[in-house]
């Protein structure tokens, strides 16, 4: 692998249309041979991917990346840093690496072969499983946003639905193996779609990914998925012994690299370390998600009904989120010190879903504005209401938000779409229910009802 001759650093600017403004010879070429020009959008999925990434956080992304270029692949390290309404570029390196072909591996050419010339367009994904590559043109023609899937899952793209007799797609891609013409959708619209692809083998023969082609299937309706089955305890038991520690290991790791603690460090190398903390508490709040997810759905599942004052959870839950709010733009207004709201259920359960609902209206509210939360009681019912200034949730989405695995919108950063399935599967094992009520550009209101607390010198009456 030899440096190019004549490459340093380059440099680009991208505007926040995602659009070429400028670009020094090298990566304007780059462009040019993706098929892109200056004042278009951005050509190179592997930079327009960073650039975005470090628009929508408001932070320096730095990464690795490697693009296609005639003959020979190019390694480069892209620094993607926001500057306004623009994005910055900064490629270094520029060492010239020879394509994958498969070559270690006889059956990897032709698999490659085969794949390439039986679809409508090609994909791609790294070790991880995330979207390296898409045929640009393809979104437009099938009704999503090329460059908004790159670097996100493959399940951003495809829905990997199991239909009867059909390849399980999920438990195929989790144990690496290559696939021939199985059904999947795509997410954007539901449209069927048969995939095929080959496994990619780096040097070592180890996993690098997949390279894949998509066909249209000429038959549009296709069986909706059965649902699955609940995870085993043993499963969901294993899964957070198996994570959380290395996991937590990670997060302390890479929070100590960002802050420096152990001497100076060049400030891009310390902003890829707080990626990695947010990649790693994400990851963490999913494993809680899945052991919640379990026992929520288990046959005996039960929560005990204790006195419980709602107001002052909820004054809790919005103490607990005041720090995020705060370096969000957010305020919290919560209920009045001196209002109590008695109610029964579960004081630990009902923190959780508060802390659920009032973290979703912070990250939801733009800056500036205010997310109020409100608790009262009639004597039969207890009740906290959670209101934000987001975008709203469209009538016809209001249902689904609570299924497993569903999100309004799933460009926007946020959870494993189990949060508010969680949430109300654990309000009505208190008897009481999780709604919400909201329209587009107007915010949403969420409310948990609870029993409210009777009096026991009524009852004592009564008896």
């Amino acid at each position: 692998m030899n440096a190019i001759p004549g490459q340093a650093v380059a440099h680009a600017t991208i505007d926040r249309d995602g659009r070429l403004v400028e670009a020094d010879p090298a990566i304007a070429s780059l462009n040019v041979r993706a098929g892109g020009t200056i004042g278009a959008v951005l050509a190179v999925p592997q930079l327009a991917t960073i650039a975005r990434l470090a628009r929508r956080l408001g932070i320096v992304v730095s990464r690795g990346v490697v693009v296609a270029a005639d003959e020979a692949d190019i390694d480069l390290w892209v620094r993607a840093q926001p500057e306004g309404d623009r994005v910055r570029l900064s490629a270094s390196g520029w060492r010239e690496v020879q394509p994958w072909r498969g070559a270690s591996h006889a059956s990897g050419r032709a698999a490659f072969d085969f794949v390439r010339a039986g679809g409508d367009w090609r994909w791609e994904t790294d070790a991880a499983q995330r979207l390296t590559f898409v045929t640009l043109s393809a979104g437009p023609a099938y009704g999503f946003d090329t460059l908004a899937v790159l670097g996100k899952p493959l399940t951003a793209l495809f829905s990997l639905h199991i239909a009867e007799g059909a390849t399980p797609l999920l438990g195929t891609f989790a144990r690496r193996r290559a696939i021939d013409s199985v059904a999947a959708t795509l997410k954007a619209n539901g449209r069927s779609v048969l995939l095929s692809a080959s496994v990619r083998l780096d040097d070592a023969g180890g996993f690098a990914g997949y390279v894949g082609v998509a066909r249209m299937a000429e038959e549009e309706v296709a069986p909706p998925p059965p649902a699955p089955p609940p995870l085993s305890a043993a499963f969901a038991s294993g899964l957070d012994k198996a994570l959380r520690t290395p996991l937590a290991r990670i997060i302390a790791n890479a929070d100590s690299i960002n802050a420096q603690a152990d001497g100076p460090l060049r400030q891009d190398y310390a902003d890829y370390a707080a990626d990695i903390a947010g990649a790693g508490r994400h990851l963490l709040g999913l494993v809680d998600d899945l052991v919640d997810l379990q026992a929520v759905e288990g046959a005996d599942f039960t929560l005990p009904r204790d006195s419980i004052d709602l107001a002052d959870v909820a004054r809790r839950a919005a103490g607990l989120l005041g720090v995020r709010a705060a370096n969000a733009g957010v305020a919290i207004d919560r209920p009045p010190i001196d209002l109590a709201v008695p109610a029964t259920g579960d004081f630990r359960r009902t923190l959780q879903i508060l802390v659920n609902l009032i973290g979703n209206a912070v990250r939801y509210s733009p800056r500036g504005s205010q997310v109020v939360v409100r608790a009262a009681g009639d004597g039969t019912l207890a009740t906290v209401t959670v209101i934000d200034a987001g975008k709203g949730i469209a009538s016809e989405d209001q249902a689904r938000i609570f299924d497993k695995f569903e999100r309004v919108d799933t460009s926007e950063p946020g959870g494993s779409g189990l949060g508010l399935y969680i949430a109300r599967r654990l309000a009505r094992a208190m008897s009481g229910d999780l709604t919400v009520e909201s329209a587009p550009d107007a915010g949403a209101s969420f409310t948990l009802t609870l029993p409210a607390q009777t009096d026991p010198a009524r009852d004592q009456h009564r008896h």
